[in-house]
Parts: C-alpha cells; structure tokens; sequence
C-alpha cells in the first residue's frame, strides 16, 4: 500500500507542477503579447511624430515662399507659427493632437487665402510644396490611422479576459486614441467673389 500512495503522491505533484508550468506559460506568453503590443503602439507613434515634423518643416517652406507675395497675410502666418510651436512642444497624444488640429485650421485658412493669389499657387516652387505637403498630409492619415489601430488592439487585449485579470497588476493601462476635433472635419470655404 506504500508504494501506491507514494505513486498517488508522486502522480499528483506531477499534475501539480505540469499545471504551474501551462499556468507558468500561458502567463508569460499573455504578458510578452501586452509588451508587443504597447511596444507596436509606441512604434506607430513615433511614425506619426516623423511625419508631423515633416509636414511642419514643408509648411515652415510653404509659408516663406507665400509671405513675400503676401505681407498684408501676416495674421494667418503667425497663427501657424504659434501652432506649430505648441505642436513641437506637445508632450503627450493629447497636446499633439490638439497642436495638430490647430496647425490643421490655420493650414486651411492659408489654403483659402492663397486660392485669392493664383499668381503664386502658379510658381514651380509652391506647386512643388503643395504636392509634398499633400502627400505629407496623406502619410499623417495613414499614419494616425495605424496608431488608433494598434491602440484598438492593445485597448482590447488589456480590457478583455484573460488580459484584464492581469494587465492592471503589471502597470499596462488604456492608451488614448488619436483623434481629431470635430470641426476639422468641415472643409473650409472658398469664395471667389
């Protein structure tokens, strides 16, 4: 009977460590896929960073070639550069996203006004610019739209079981999406008259 019960105890201990090893695993795999992902989001972040500084690097471009042709302009132009500072100076996705939207109206508002100067939306240079910062402005879109995407995957696998039972203990918390306000999403007006 001593040899069965030390087989019993023997069976039950190996069940025991099998399990904590499975257990062992299942949470360092679940942990390692939470680092990847907030480490994804850090990644496309930065993407959006670079292309942000870019684009402000091509409107800085843009507005020198407009303010010699347009002096009487300068609200519009300083109103940029204020933008733009704040935007530089943003330390979380909330402030970028703020600078971003008050680049975005006051870029819209020197759009508009150079719609009134056709001679300098004709120089080889501006149309050069206009075709960058065009093509900047879709790499932000893109880019944005990969940062909220990898937020909606981390946001999920941290809020949904079996992340939620851990991701708080080990300091993973919801990250915020990029997001535009609402009235960038109204074309501004163009009037010839």
């Amino acid at each position: 009977m001593g040899a069965r019960r030390r087989a019993g105890i023997s069976t039950g201990i190996l069940f025991v460590v099998i399990i904590l090893i499975i257990g062992g695993a299942w949470y360092v795999g679940s942990r390692n896929r939470i680092v990847t992902l907030d480490e994804d989001i850090n990644a496309a972040w930065a993407e959006i960073d670079n292309q942000l500084q870019r684009r402000s690097d091509l409107i800085g471009n843009l507005v020198e070639s407009v303010k010699g042709a347009m002096s009487q302009e300068r609200e519009i132009f300083s109103e940029i550069a204020d933008a733009r500072a704040r935007m530089a100076g943003a330390s979380s996705v909330e402030e970028t996203a703020e600078g971003y939207n008050e680049v975005q109206g006051a870029l819209s508002r020197l759009l508009v006004v150079m719609e009134n100067y056709p001679n300098i939306r004709s120089g080889e240079q501006m149309t050069q610019l206009m075709d960058e910062l065009a093509g900047t402005e879709n790499r932000i879109a893109v880019a944005r739209m990969r940062y909220n995407d990898e937020v909606r995957g981390y946001n999920t696998k941290i809020r949904t079981f079996p992340g939620s039972m851990f991701a708080g203990s080990m300091g993973f918390e919801q990250r915020e999406y990029f997001e535009i306000e609402e009235g960038a999403r109204i074309a501004p007006q163009v009037n010839f008259s």
